[in-house]
């Protein structure tokens, strides 16, 4: 039950971090450390087709940066400020050689990464959303390297703070005037199918 436990609290933990220190950098072993945690994953059909390509340099993350978009519920913030922005990043990608269709991996591997980054101190996001012909321009991708993900990371320089969720459609998380982010979640309940 402790391992449970310590499971529940990393979940917990585990949050969509939106700044960073972004003073404090990650370097390229632990990016490996973390994309290495993705080999014990379950992979569809076993294809094993995601592949990851770091960046950490402060030229590249610049470079980053402009091409991804964030906090689609927070329609008045462009993002975060110089100063507050990834300190790295992993770009997933699909090598299309191998297969046209991950599954669940995707998610899987992400999930794997996100936690081994907070297991570390290190927050992290998910972003579906950026420009995908520029980011592989920028990263000079092979062209069988399709991004599907731009996973964020960085120490956090915010609080988040997991509230329960007031009506079933009160989705949205919201920033208060302290600065402090709040997500919404469902009630056990609500999950399981009666």
């Amino acid at each position: 039950m402790d391992r449970f436990n310590e499971l529940r609290q990393l979940l917990e933990a585990d949050r969509s971090v939106r700044r960073f220190e972004q003073s404090r950098p990650i370097d390229a072993d632990t990016l490996r450390a973390l994309v290495d945690l993705t080999r014990y994953c379950a992979s569809g059909r076993n294809l094993q087709p995601l592949r990851y390509r770091p960046v950490y340099t402060p030229a590249e993350c610049e470079a980053v940066f402009p091409l991804t978009a964030w906090a689609g519920y927070l329609s008045d913030w462009p993002g975060p400020d110089d100063g507050e922005r990834p300190a790295a990043y992993l770009v997933q990608c699909l090598d299309t050689r191998l297969t046209a269709n991950c599954l669940c991996d995707d998610g899987l591997q992400l999930q794997a990464i996100t936690l081994g980054a907070r297991a570390l101190g290190i927050g992290a996001c998910i972003i579906k959303s950026f420009k995908t012909a520029e980011l592989a321009f920028v990263l000079t991708l092979p062209e069988h390297f399709k991004p599907l993900y731009v996973l964020a990371l960085g120490y956090p320089a915010e609080k988040i703070v997991l509230e329960k969720m007031t009506s079933p459609d009160d989705i949205r998380y919201y920033r208060t005037a302290d600065e402090i982010h709040h997500v919404p979640k469902r009630e056990l309940d609500e999950l399981i199918i009666k």
